[in-house]
């Protein structure tokens, strides 16, 4: 008996550490619009979360972000890399991040900040797409923005350089 309850004493002290901001749904399919659902399970070693930016990576396109209540959302848009198609018109720019501030968050909550978007046709399949995210606390920065090398998987070691594994999503093919 004392040895389960220390596993699980042991467990549940470990995973605070390992949870990050992740995406909900672990699967989109290219060519097709996807609900990006970020998870936030905690704030910044204790401190609430203020702010959350989101990076959108090339080839997402109409993004809309979902309001919160008690929270600004602002967009920052630009030109893409290229000229995207999107139900019969030509897209060559649109929103490249997304922020939600003036919340607040404590750390002992969790919630969801969601975007509606459309995963285009130049996407690669089979890969995984990155959503670099940036979050802010009262006391602290979490930088979850770390992509790895092509081929690489995720280290969940730990945090290099002040980093952690950005939010990703496996991409599938059309059916």
């Amino acid at each position: 008996m004392k040895r389960s309850c220390l596993f699980l004493t042991a467990a549940l002290a470990a995973s605070p550490a390992a949870a990050h901001v992740s995406l909900e749904t672990k699967q989109a399919t290219v060519g097709a619009s996807y609900k990006a659902v970020f998870t936030v399970p905690h704030g910044c070693a204790g401190s609430p979360t203020v702010k959350i930016r989101v990076q959108i990576p090339e080839g997402v396109i109409a993004v809309k972000p979902m309001p919160k209540a008690g929270w600004n959302v602002d967009v920052v848009e630009g030109k893409y890399a290229g000229e995207y198609d999107y139900h019969g018109n030509k897209l060559s720019s649109g929103v490249k991040e997304v922020v939600w501030s003036g919340g607040k968050l404590p750390d002992k909550n969790y919630d969801e900040f969601v975007l509606s978007t459309f995963l285009t046709d130049a996407l690669k399949a089979n890969t995984i797409l990155y959503f670099p995210v940036v979050q802010e606390c009262e006391a602290g920065v979490s930088r979850w923005i770390e992509i790895p090398a092509a081929g690489a998987g995720h280290s969940h070691e730990g945090k290099s350089e002040g980093k952690a594994p950005a939010p990703g999503v496996k991409l599938l093919p059309k059916p």
